[in-house]
């Protein structure tokens, strides 16, 4: 069974990566960069503000949380567990597959783009729910990066599919987590004030 997964995932890959425009590769290396998406960020972060005023902090102190927590887990411990060569580092596909933009690092399994993206728009979902609607592109947003990692050669599918999971976890937990403390405290508050 493993075997036949593995096979699918390889040859699912292969189709995707093939799928390329040579226009598109500098679009793709550009979407899969970090510095790009800043004004998202920082537009995302306005919008916290904007809907919920003070108490926005404290949704926004915990995106440190959020991010560490899908990056860590996939770059850190998942990474370094499964020891999966990525797709371009694999001498199997030497010549066979489009690098446009590098390598990166050894190891594939699971995509930390993936989780970190799923992550914030899982999290950024909760946090909007019942303030703003639509905000669902966001995970349209995070599936085209975790594309680009296919696209330019550095993931194979299931890299990605887990990563994006593990992104989904770690939103729902941030966001939970962030609601418990908000209850604790806004409880505690209103303790002391009727003492």
């Amino acid at each position: 069974m493993m075997t036949e997964i593995k096979q699918w995932d390889e040859a699912l890959f292969h189709f995707l990566n093939a799928q390329r425009l040579d226009w598109l590769d500098p679009v793709m290396k550009t979407l899969t960069g970090t510095y790009i998406w800043i004004p998202l960020y920082a537009f995302l972060i306005y919008l916290i503000f904007k809907s919920y005023g003070m108490t926005g902090f404290w949704y926004v102190g915990f995106i440190v949380l959020l991010i560490l927590l899908a990056d860590k887990f996939t770059s850190g411990f998942m990474k370094p567990f499964f020891e999966r060569l990525r797709p371009c580092h694999d001498p199997r596909w030497e010549g066979m597959i489009n690098t446009y933009a590098g390598c990166g690092g050894k190891f594939g399994f699971a995509s930390s783009h993936a989780s970190t993206t799923f992550s914030v728009a899982t999290y950024m979902f909760l946090i909007f729910r019942g303030k703003i609607q639509a905000m669902g592109w966001l995970f349209l947003w995070a599936g085209l990066i975790s594309y680009t990692r296919i696209y330019l050669g550095v993931h194979y599918p299931s890299d990605i599919l887990v990563g994006a999971l593990v992104g989904i976890a770690s939103g729902l937990i941030t966001f939970s987590l962030v609601e418990w403390l908000r209850m604790v405290v806004e409880k505690k508050k209103t303790t002391n004030a009727s003492l």
